[in-house]
């Protein structure tokens, strides 16, 4: 393995280096300026295999390092080491990975031996994936089409209590059935939808169709919470909190049997049409989230003014939350608040059973997420369901 040390401090790179070759790695390049590595780079960008970089030093940072890295395509292994606040560099390393460098690992100053032999000794990571192609958006006529061929479907994924297992409700997430192209995910045609003010009608057949489960679900002896997701395009009509009553009356569900979820990034805090319908809806006892909480500049705002009953919490924060020092703190932040402001608390993102065992420690409420289930057709869901009955014992323990 080429390896490139790049530290201004000359004696760290005799450091560095003499554990290097200790561990049996004797091609080692070093260089005191950021600036010669980069003209090292320019000569032959496969100069080294993995590069050893310091963040603070003069003339060039180790963040435009990395830029000019991105820049020449480096395609091998990167190790931050550094005596910086752990926090920047994470910061860096996310950095670095929204270039599509591969960051191997971080290592404190002064470089402990031990941490160097076990970066070192890890299995390198396969082949770079391919970059995933953009997907395909489909015209406003399209997706009107597909809406009166009633080619639009209903996944259900499940949101289970931590405390007990017992599956509490669903979020209902909208699929295309498409005849060509198979199943379409809503990233492709909501959006569309919202732009060509066709997002009202696919609103309404989302939630007729929700509703309708919900009926099939509660005849069944399963009284399970439907959540469904409204666009704040839903939130610009006045009568939009009839419409849901009518709606939930004719499916013979109670009201407190919906909830509707409003992306957080999407909120405006000033628009009193908005606060005007969502106070309503909750004086009619619909159920009320706020998703993806976290993600959006003015959260704290949101939760002040709008009469939330429910608080998700972003999968970006919730998976690997215990070996993550910073989302762990925003994700005890906002189940203290939630506490406080009686909200209901849900984790998107429970990945792993190490997600699942560490929200449960913490008091959050309910759980989502691939570990539990990925989002499925209804009668999926049934067999799902009786399914995850007969393995609660290994997830609550007695």
């Amino acid at each position: 393995m080429k390896i490139l040390v790049i530290d201004d401090e000359p004696f760290a790179l005799r450091l560095v280096t003499r554990q290097l070759q200790t561990l049996g790695f004797t091609d080692v390049t070093t260089h005191e300026h950021a600036t010669d590595a980069v003209r090292t780079l320019e000569r032959d960008a496969a100069a080294a295999d993995l590069i050893l970089l310091d963040l603070q030093m003069p003339e060039m940072d180790g963040i435009e390092f990395v830029r000019h890295l991105a820049r020449l395509g480096f395609a091998g292994g990167l190790v931050f080491v550094s005596g910086e606040d752990q926090r920047i560099v994470r910061t860096a390393s996310t950095l670095a990975r929204a270039y599509a460098l591969e960051v191997r690992g971080l290592i404190s100053k002064p470089a402990d031996p031990e941490q160097l032999r076990a970066l070192l000794e890890a299995p390198a990571p396969g082949p770079k994936a391919p970059p995933a192609r953009q997907f395909k958006l489909y015209a406003p006529r399209e997706i009107e089409g597909a809406m009166s061929r009633g080619e639009l479907v209903n996944h259900y994924q499940p949101q289970v209590e931590f405390a007990s297992g017992t599956v509490v409700g669903v979020e209902t997430l909208v699929r295309w059935n498409h005849p060509t192209d198979g199943l379409v995910l809503p990233e492709q045609f909501v959006g569309v939808a919202e732009e060509h003010g066709l997002i009202h009608r696919l609103t309404r057949l989302v939630l007729a169709e929700a509703l309708r489960q919900a009926r099939r679900w509660q005849d069944e002896g399963s009284p399970i919470v439907v959540a469904v997701n409204a666009s704040m395009e839903n939130f610009s009509a006045l009568d939009f909190p009839e419409f849901i009553e009518s709606a939930v009356r004719a499916a013979g569900v109670a009201n407190r049997q919906l909830v509707l979820e409003v992306t957080e990034s999407r909120l405006a805090g000033d628009d009193l049409m908005a606060l005007d319908i969502f106070t309503r809806l909750r004086l009619k006892h619909f159920g009320l989230s706020i998703d993806d909480f976290g993600t959006g500049h003015s959260s704290l705002a949101q939760l002040r003014n709008i009469p939330f009953d429910e608080l998700k919490i972003d999968q970006g924060f919730v998976h690997g939350a215990d070996r993550d020092p910073s989302a762990l703190a925003i994700v005890e932040a906002s189940l203290g608040m939630a506490r406080q402001l009686g909200l209901t608390t849900v984790a998107e993102g429970i990945e792993d059973y190490a997600d699942w065992r560490h929200l449960r420690r913490l008091g959050c409420e309910v759980g989502q997420g691939f570990f539990i289930a990925r989002p499925m057709p209804a009668d999926t869901f049934d067999v799902w369901h009786r399914g995850w009955r007969q393995h609660l014992h290994a997830l609550i323990p007695t």
